[in-house]
């Protein structure tokens, strides 16, 4: 695994990492709240929400997003 896909707050670069909530999808577009980044920041990296190693117990996955 590389440094980039790493989730750990320890990184040895300047990327930040936050976690957002997706609030709207439109074709292509992602709209998000609670975004820590400046207007027009560039996205390198989306991952999703995974309940067992993600701890953010107030996060919910809709039903589209979930495996069987």
């Amino acid at each position: 695994m590389g440094v980039f896909a790493s989730r750990s707050p320890s990184r040895p670069n300047y990327i930040g990492l936050c976690v957002a909530g997706l609030a709207k999808l439109e074709g292509n577009i992602l709209s998000v709240k609670g975004l820590d980044a400046f207007e027009g920041s560039s996205i390198i990296d989306i991952k999703p929400y995974i309940p067992r190693i993600d701890a953010f117990p107030e996060a919910a996955v809709p039903q589209w997003a979930r495996h069987p």
